[in-house]
């Protein structure tokens, strides 16, 4: 099975900037770092956005992680990130045979960010093929990896 993967990070504010240019920037939300495999399908696409949205891992007024992205109506920045792919088991260079090629991969970026401007969230993206400056305010520290290989486990 084929896995779409997400480092999602808990965040006070983030940014992605190009060449000093801000291209997209949130507050309080969620910091998403998006990794793409070859043959991953608008339904793996559809669980994780799903996913990330309701996970619970926001403070509620007790202290706990009880509330979701939904829940405090906060914003999501989605940075593409074919890295997540590298496989470093064998030597020291890391092999990215498992990432998507460009255009499938960025497709389903787009896509990916489409689907999450349906929900009433703030939504930001960096750009899929460019050289970013991401800026995380890491919030707790709180980073969870997402992945749809592991759904229903």
């Amino acid at each position: 099975m084929k896995s779409m993967i997400a480092v999602i990070q808990r965040v006070r504010s983030s940014r992605v900037e190009i060449e000093g240019q801000v291209v997209g920037c949130i507050g309080r939300g969620i910091n998403c770092l998006l990794g793409v495999e070859r043959g991953d399908t608008l339904e793996d696409l559809e669980w994780l956005c799903d996913k990330i949205l309701h996970l619970r891992i926001f403070e509620d007024t007790q202290g706990r992680m009880n509330l979701s992205l939904l829940d405090i109506q906060g914003g999501i920045i989605v940075v593409p990130q074919f890295t997540l792919l590298g496989d470093c088991r064998k030597g020291r260079r890391p092999n990215f045979m498992k990432a998507a090629p460009p255009q499938e991969a960025s497709s389903l970026f787009d896509q990916a960010v489409e689907r999450l401007k349906r929900y009433p969230v703030e939504v930001a993206h960096g750009v899929f093929r460019a050289h970013m400056m991401v800026y995380i305010e890491n919030d707790g520290p709180v980073t969870f990896i997402v992945n749809s290989k592991e759904r229903g486990r």
